[in-house]
């Protein structure tokens, strides 16, 4: 199991993965959240609190809804989208939209204090190493920028538990064989948000690597979380462990 693999395996595992899944990579998201998953995009843009002329880096950015989203609330912004899976940025580059970039999210390669804003959907579980990748982002961001992690999250027990169990380990990897044929790649999805860090332990480690005025707040019955931090001014280089 992908979730079972650590290091440059994992990373390479999960590269392989997503690069399968691309092709139905947004059909399958729409399809899992009913649509919600837009409206969790829009939010994240809206906390990005982007402004004419900044920058914004989408990292881990798949298709690239977010970078289009924050192109189309402020138009005059300067919108990156970067992933490491190239098949994923191939199934939906058009002429028009944001600048595309292949990095690691371990190993940016951006100048320090590149980005007003850093945005992720979807990314943080999926890192071999992810206070490398909150560190990383901390890195590029300028002075008074903001940080946006959209994620999955262990939900806290409550009587909708056995639903969306059900939902998880069910229901996903149904669809993920019905629609894409991949079904090993969605019971990944279930597995890795049970073994990724909950919301509370994100927002540590996000105070760890430097960050300030830390938010966070749930979705879809506590299975979504949206953090939002600040780099603040006077703080250019991460703050040690």
């Amino acid at each position: 199991m992908t979730t079972n693999l650590t290091g440059s395996q994992r990373g390479r595992a999960v590269q392989q993965m997503f690069a399968r899944i691309a092709p139905n990579y947004d059909l399958m998201n729409r399809l899992m959240t009913g649509g919600q998953d837009i409206r969790w995009r829009r939010e994240v843009v809206e906390l990005a609190g982007l402004e004419p002329g900044q920058s914004l880096l989408d990292l881990g950015c798949g298709t690239g809804d977010l970078a289009r989203e924050a192109l189309r609330r402020q138009p005059l912004a300067r919108v990156l989208a970067a992933d490491f899976t190239l098949e994923m940025m191939l199934a939906r580059q058009k002429r028009s939209g944001p600048a595309w970039s292949a990095a690691d999210a371990l190993a940016l390669p951006f100048e320090n204090e590149s980005f007003d804003a850093v945005v992720s959907g979807f990314l943080m579980r999926n890192v071999a190493d992810l206070q490398t990748a909150i560190r990383e982002q901390y890195r590029v961001l300028k002075s008074g920028g903001r940080i946006v992690i959209l994620d999955t999250t262990q939900p806290k027990p409550n009587l909708l538990s056995p639903l969306i169990r059900v939902h998880m380990h069910l229901v996903i990897p149904t669809l993920g064989r019905l629609i894409s044929g991949n079904p090993d790649a969605y019971r990944y999805l279930p597995d890795s948000t049970e073994q990724f860090v909950t919301a509370e332990e994100l927002a540590a480690r996000l105070a760890a690597a430097g960050f300030k005025h830390i938010s966070f707040h749930r979705r879809a019955f506590g299975t979504i979380a949206i953090h939002r931090a600040h780099k603040t001014q006077g703080h250019s280089a991460a703050a040690p462990l």
